[in-house]
């Protein structure tokens, strides 16, 4: 066996079919000769009880010096119970993006990936995730293996989705429906975040050991500023009492009045089924809102309201659609028409739950309370809190409703921002006193409070 030399190289000439020239000097270095004339440099190896080869390269990238040099780097890393050959494979077969998420994907699908309160993820949430995946992340990263995938690679995704490089227009499996897919900063935000839920999936299931979407410092989301003052509360009361004399409006205009009197979201009260009014307690006890099973404590207002339309009530559901079983369909659109080309046309069905919050803020209300009456059930504390309807919560839901239903009935009121004036919190000492000693207009048997709140309107 002679020694592998760029000359002995060259002069070797393809035959019939492919041969191996090993080198005198390193056992298990050789030198393949293709029959079409091409020559690559190769070790051969004993692991786990059989032989194996492993490919360094073609002559001509590799020279006879340098190929020796890296067959004896592997030599040595198979010495050491390595094995290049089976590294090599795997490296060949490593994931791409595409398909971790065409994995992670089915996984959800089954109710197998499970969400921050440990349950599996929502058809809605599940929707939005396939839909960001299919608009963004493929599209820009799809093909990248997933253990190739850097911080510096997700920087780069996040700041192309904001730029807006993934924008376009795509059509959808309905009839000429289409998607309008965008970018920007909230876009890219959740985006990541999503991105950085699927690399904890890989990390799981062995694909990788670390994600690399963590940690990194995202755009802010928008975050709503858009609130509703009293003249605007006048002026939206004003437009849905226009609008309750159409009868294709009617039951548009009470869901309305129903969001903006409770804080639900539009699809808790579009949703709601008469099973999941606790008329006893005054409140609702969704089955199943954005945060899972939710207990909502609602005004008397609001009460009374659904007691009167419970009296011509058909179906499971308090708006229900065409077929009686199936939730009310036509909001959004009347939503669209109610408000086009009117002062209030930039307002949405959040902005209502916002306005919402925001004035149980002005009103005194305690973060706790107004994270109780929204269903912000995040923390301990709130928790355990909004388990438990006791008077105070009831209290301070037909506050809010009552005093929404007066700004939705035109009523002005000349503040609205709670006060701690002294003759004011001397009218409340005195009026607990009053009852607790059975002096006052009516006695209240039980736990009787007094009313902190002391408003000023």
């Amino acid at each position: 066996m002679p020694k592998l030399t760029k000359r002995f190289v060259e002069s070797s000439l393809p035959a019939e079919s492919d041969y191996v020239l090993w080198d005198e000097e390193l056992p298990g270095f050789g030198l393949r000769v293709f029959k079409s004339g091409r020559r690559s440099y190769l070790i051969q190896y004993r692991c786990g009880g059989r032989s194996r080869r492993y490919t360094i390269g073609l002559h001509g990238i590799w020279t006879p010096e340098t190929a020796r040099q890296e067959a004896k780097a592997q030599l040595g890393r198979i010495a050491q119970g390595d094995d290049p050959a089976e590294a090599r494979l795997l490296d060949h077969q490593a994931i791409t993006i595409r398909t971790l998420c065409e994995r992670y994907t089915s996984d959800m699908e089954a109710g197998l990936i499970l969400g921050r309160k440990g349950t599996p993820k929502k058809p809605r949430t599940i929707s939005t995730d396939i839909s960001r995946i299919n608009a963004h992340i493929i599209p820009l990263v799809g093909t990248r293996r997933v253990k190739d995938f850097t911080k510096a690679d997700a920087v780069r995704l996040m700041r192309e989705i904001m730029a807006g490089k993934s924008r376009r227009i795509q059509k959808t499996n309905k009839l000429r429906g289409k998607s309008i897919v965008r970018g920007g900063a909230g876009t890219a935000s959740r985006t990541l975040g999503l991105l950085g839920g699927i690399f904890s999936y890989a990390i799981e299931i062995g694909v990788i050991e670390y994600n690399p979407a963590h940690g990194l410092k995202r755009p802010k989301d928008n975050v709503r500023q858009r609130r509703l003052n009293q003249r605007e509360y006048g002026l939206l009361g004003e437009m849905l009492r226009e609008a309750s004399t159409d009868c294709t409006y009617e039951t548009t205009v009470e869901v309305i009045r129903l969001l903006a009197m409770t804080g639900c979201r539009r699809s808790e009260v579009i949703g709601l089924m008469w099973n999941e009014i606790d008329w006893e307690c005054s409140c609702l006890r969704l089955e199943d809102s954005k945060t899972g099973f939710s207990v909502r404590p609602v005004g008397l207002p609001v009460i009374e309201a659904l007691e009167e339309r419970s009296t011509a009530a058909e179906g499971s559901y308090v708006f229900p659609g065409a077929s009686y079983e199936s939730a009310f369909g036509g909001f959004v659109r009347h939503w669209r028409d109610l408000f086009r080309g009117t002062a209030l046309s930039d307002i949405t069905p959040h902005v209502l739950r916002h306005s919402f919050a925001s004035l149980a803020n002005d009103l005194g209300f305690t973060e706790v309370t107004i994270a109780a009456l929204v269903g912000h059930a995040h923390g301990t504390i709130t928790s355990r809190y909004i388990h438990s309807i006791d008077a105070n919560l009831v209290s301070a839901a037909d506050t809010m409703a009552g005093f929404i239903q007066g700004l939705l009935d035109g009523k002005e009121y000349q503040r609205a921002i709670h006060s701690l004036d002294r003759v004011a919190r001397k009218r409340a000492i005195t009026g607990f006193l009053d009852h607790a000693q059975g002096s006052g207009p009516e006695r209240v048997s039980g736990d009787v409070r007094p009313d902190a709140r002391a408003l000023s309107l």
